[in-house]
């Protein structure tokens, strides 16, 4: 083949062989089929993730090879990386892609397949679920398999899962189908067996066909009943489907109390829900404050062997009815909507409003509602055709540090200032993420180079969650934090019990800005018209040098410069007059003196009548 170079290393029975084929890097490998095979028993060393996980973005960055002998090479990468990512995702809980990011690459290989279908193989990672099984753990047969869903990410996408419903089940446009919308909880899946109405049997899903028994750990959660009256259903044995979740507040509450004991943090709910089903003391579960919510009923039978989930009708009745036995069931978040159009509306407006629900949710699910098509509609080997999930902007990434920049506070803190590749989350592109402190960066042993997962909390302010040392290359350099301030030089000093550096000199030029910049802003004195901008601006020109220059501007001079006019040097002099009438304490405030916040400057002001007061 045309420019052709391949290269092989051996490292604990793990073979790559990287080919170079037309300055495309392709990986093809022996795992003495371990990989292939025994997905959920496999380890990968640090060289061997940084490989794969290089070549994931180089797959999601290039299209489709065009002729059969690249798409060879290119469908076994595609497994290689697949197989490797559902291994962080399942078994580490510990992910290094985003979900929009996975799917590409999972629906890249489903283009290669259906294009070249001889490609095809049996242990392609598209004709099997993921699995969360463990080595060691007792596995369970589930009654019947737990399958992914399929994803969608926007109005567009949910209008062509209407669209294939109708083609599948063969109903003509005009005929409206109902739809149930869920919330897609972000937390551990579990499946929950029920004999003569009482609890029998709990697993994880594990590769959806088996999974990890964990019957007592179940059992001491208090929202699992522990007897279900299905008999009067005329049901003798029945699987269910469902979510563990922690709520917010419990998990932050759970956070402080380890704080206090010197413990390890959990890293998030999610990690650690998932994991608690699979702790080996169910005491630790229910420490945990594990819920769950249940979501499908995936398999009844009577007392003769026969289904009986059909008599049901649609699978709103059949969460009516789990609700009224006493499972845990998102009533009030769950909506019966007539038509895709209800769904994208109820859909959309939960992705605005997911940051106030006390629960995390990565999406909603979206399932026809009637069983019957539902079974016209049928399953692929992945997942069902009937359902799919609607995926929110995706709140983690994983970025390159390239840089750390240092800025000087308003009282003087020095605060690193993280310069990454610049990556999409939750609609928004970050480039810039505050690092906080020295402590921040040494703890979470951050170094330049480092490829680091971001997340932003709220949805507003972004920051590093960790590096991911498993990818480190050997170029990686640890940050040496300045001793001196980088913009006047003096030493920098850090105050007992104190988290941040600063800089001692009053009179520092950064520090002189960013308190004119405060002084101005609406949460001190309130200068309409005088915003970070126009501060910098005055100050390059050499007008602003300290806080008391702000009141004694040359109007004629601001008129005359660019993007201002006589109006606009009138209306600002307006405002700097107004903010004269301020109250005591928004002057104090509006002071940057470090521990003077609005609190303790109303409680100042309220002992004087004129600000000099304070002077005696």
């Amino acid at each position: 083949m045309k420019n052709q170079r391949n290269i092989f290393f051996l490292e604990n029975n793990f073979i790559l062989l990287i080919k170079k084929v037309n300055n495309f890097i392709y990986l093809r490998s022996s795992y003495t089929d371990l990989i292939l095979k025994k997905t959920c028993l496999m380890k990968y060393t640090s060289q061997q993730q940084r490989t794969l996980f290089d070549l994931s973005k180089q797959l999601l960055s290039e299209g489709t090879r065009t002729t059969e002998e690249l798409a060879k090479i290119q469908i076994q990468s595609l497994h290689e990386t697949i197989i490797y990512h559902d291994w962080r995702y399942y078994i580490l809980n510990d992910a290094v892609l985003t979900d929009f990011e996975y799917d590409s690459l999972y629906k890249k290989l489903e283009a290669l397949e259906a294009k070249y279908p001889n490609l095809k193989t049996a242990d392609s990672p598209t004709q099997r679920v993921s699995s969360d099984l463990s080595e060691d753990s007792p596995r369970v047969e589930h009654l019947t398999p737990m399958l992914s869903l399929g994803n969608s990410y926007n109005a567009e996408d949910l209008n062509d899962f209407d669209a294939q419903i109708r083609k599948l089940a063969m109903i003509e446009e005009g005929v409206e189908i109902e739809y149930v919308v869920e919330p897609k909880f972000d937390g551990g899946s579990l499946a929950l067996v029920y004999e003569n109405d009482l609890l029998a049997r709990a697993a994880t899903r594990g590769d959806g066909q088996k999974g990890e028994e964990m019957t007592a750990n179940a059992r001491s959660m208090k929202s699992v009943p522990l007897r279900a009256g299905f008999s009067k259903y005329g049901i003798r044995k029945v699987e269910l489907r469902g979510e563990a979740v922690i709520r917010r507040d419990r998990f932050d509450k759970m956070n402080e109390d380890r704080e206090a004991q010197g413990l390890n943090l959990f890293a998030n709910p999610r990690n650690t829900a998932a994991g608690g089903l699979r702790t080996k003391d169910a005491n630790e579960t229910g420490k945990r404050h594990i819920e769950a919510f249940v979501y499908q009923l995936g398999y009844a039978t009577n007392e003769a062997g026969e289904n009986v989930l059909d008599k049901l009708t649609t699978h709103y009745k059949s969460i009516e009815m789990l609700s009224n036995l006493g499972f845990k069931i998102p009533q009030k978040e769950t909506k019966l909507c007539k038509n895709i159009q209800e769904v994208i509306d109820w859909t959309l407006g939960w992705e605005a409003k997911r940051e106030g629900y006390p629960y995390e949710i990565d999406g909603m699910v979206i399932k026809v509602n009637s069983l019957a098509i539902q079974e016209r509609c049928g399953y692929t080997s992945h997942h069902p055709r009937w359902a799919i999930a609607f995926k929110f902007k995706a709140k983690q990434a994983t970025t390159k540090l390239l840089n750390i920049e240092y800025q000087i506070g308003k009282i003087g803190s020095l605060t690193p200032v993280a310069k990454v590749e610049p990556v999409e989350l939750a609609g928004v592109t970050i480039g810039s993420i505050s690092l906080h402190n020295a402590d921040f960066i040494s703890d979470k042993d951050i170094r330049l180079g480092d490829t680091v997962l971001i997340e932003r909390a709220g949805d507003v302010i972004p920051y590093i969650a960790k590096s991911l040392p498993e990818l480190r290359d050997g170029s990686e350099k640890v940050v040496k934090f300045p001793t001196n301030c980088p913009s006047c030089t003096t030493a920098l000093e850090r105050a007992e019990g104190e988290a941040a550096w600063r800089c001692p000199n009053y009179n520092c030029e950064a520090q002189v800005l960013q308190r004119m910049i405060f002084h101005v802003s609406k949460p001190a004195m309130n200068i309409d018209g005088m915003g970070k901008s126009i501060v910098e601006k005055f100050h390059e020109l050499g007008w602003l040098k300290f806080l008391p220059d702000i009141y004694n501007l040359d109007y004629e001079k601001i008129a005359v410069q660019e993007g201002f006019g006589k109006r606009s040097a009138a209306n600002l002099q307006k405002s700097i007059e107004k903010a004269k009438q301020n109250p005591i304490k928004r002057l104090l405030h509006s002071l940057s003196v470090h521990h003077l916040g609005k609190k303790v400057s109303s409680l100042l002001a309220a002992e004087v009548e004129h600000i000099l007061d304070l002077a005696h």
